[in-house]
């Protein structure tokens, strides 16, 4: 019972790890002030990797099994420590529990633009992200690599290595590449299995593997899709013509619908809108020529628009002047302006009663007849 003090009487029969965590990638069994008793069970579960180290040294990597822990299946543990078949005693060692199981949904993304030349746009700044899955291939080399003496190491500790990584080999393969940007969108499935291929020995070395690698979104300053923007409703706008009849006959519409003679003016204004707006574009598309702006020939310019009459009006005996017909309809809807008022406007013979032009009688409402007697 002597040699068995010497250990603390407390010895370790079995080794298991159940992982109820989604991150962890390596968990280190606690053997502290403990020693493994000859002929433990170590069971390694699917999905799960164990890791012998001995005295600082990788001793053994067991797969998924049930062990027991005896000199015939430790050879090498066995040549360390110079055991022989008939040696029974406990010993000590630390064994890491590695899962190497798909680590999903992590994100990769570039930090700051990427400068790449575009055939169209030449010079621009790209950022992009996405998300990629992990796996745990070479438990040994991931241990001596990367894991060392750490007791409990998660994903996020190589998460940031691996996003280095990444967007290293994703700036080169973008600026390599010549994909035009408008044209990215439609061959992101490429473009992530070429940086999925060019991160692979780097990942490689670390004893890991990239099974999924996806790029969700490459997208350009926010000034450049602005511009993008209008240059896409340009496009949509199409023929500029249609689009002018089309927009002065809503213009029509909603004035037609405005009672009262302002109203009526309007859309007598917009009808005429609209005419020119068709004979615009009937000249556009065949001109006194037979020609057409799409075949080269001269189209004419339209027509300067006539000047606005103006007229002078007399208020409190006074000559007030010149207005323009808004500016009259804004008086006579004040009472200002009545049908007896007198007008005048360059080349009218005289000063005559609004109610005698006509050209300003729609200013006043219609005047029902006498009754009769």
């Amino acid at each position: 019972m002597a040699f068995f003090d010497i250990f603390g009487g407390e010895f370790i029969e079995i080794i298991e790890w159940t992982d109820d965590t989604r991150d962890t990638m390596v968990w280190r069994f606690p053997t502290v002030g403990k020693a493994i008793k000859y002929g433990a069970k170590l069971t390694v579960r699917e999905g799960q990797a164990a890791v012998f180290i001995h005295e600082g040294q990788l001793a053994d990597v067991f797969q998924p099994g049930l062990y027991m822990l005896e000199t015939n299946n430790l050879p090498v543990l066995t040549r360390l420590q110079h055991w022989d078949h008939g040696f029974r005693s406990p010993f000590k060692s630390e064994i890491y529990f590695v899962s190497t199981t798909r680590f999903n949904g992590l994100k990769w993304g570039t930090r700051n633009p990427i400068m790449a030349r575009d055939p169209e746009f030449g010079p621009v700044r790209l950022r992009a992200f996405g998300t990629y899955s992990m796996r745990i291939a070479d438990p040994a080399r991931f241990m001596t690599e990367i894991v060392g003496t750490d007791g409990e190491f998660t994903s996020d500790e190589i998460a940031f290595q691996l996003r280095n990584v990444i967007v290293q080999e994703f700036s080169r393969m973008v600026a390599a590449s010549g994909i035009p940007v408008l044209d990215m969108a439609a061959n992101t499935d490429q473009m992530g299995k070429l940086v999925a291929t060019a991160i692979a020995p780097t990942i490689t070395e670390y004893g890991l593997t990239i099974p999924e690698f996806y790029i969700e979104n490459i997208s350009l300053p926010q000034d450049v899709e602005k511009m993008l923007d209008q240059r896409t409703s340009m496009g949509i706008l199409g023929d500029l013509d249609r689009f002018a009849q089309y927009a002065a006959a809503e213009a029509m519409g909603h004035a037609s619908q405005n009672p009262g003679a302002a109203g009526a003016g309007m859309g007598a204004g917009m009808g005429a809108a609209m005419g020119a707006a068709m004979g615009m574009g009937m000249a556009g598309r065949s001109g006194p020529w037979g020609q057409t702006p799409q075949s080269g020939g001269a189209v004419p310019p339209p027509l300067p628009p006539r000047s606005a009459t103006l007229w002078h009006i007399a208020l409190n005996g006074q000559a007030e002047g010149p207005f323009d017909r808004q500016h009259l309809e804004r008086l006579a809807s004040e009472g200002r302006l009545t049908r007896d008022t007198l007008v005048w406007t360059a080349g009218q013979d005289g000063w005559r009663k609004a109610d005698e032009i006509a050209d300003l009688s729609g200013l006043f409402p219609a005047m029902p007849p006498p009754l009769p007697g």
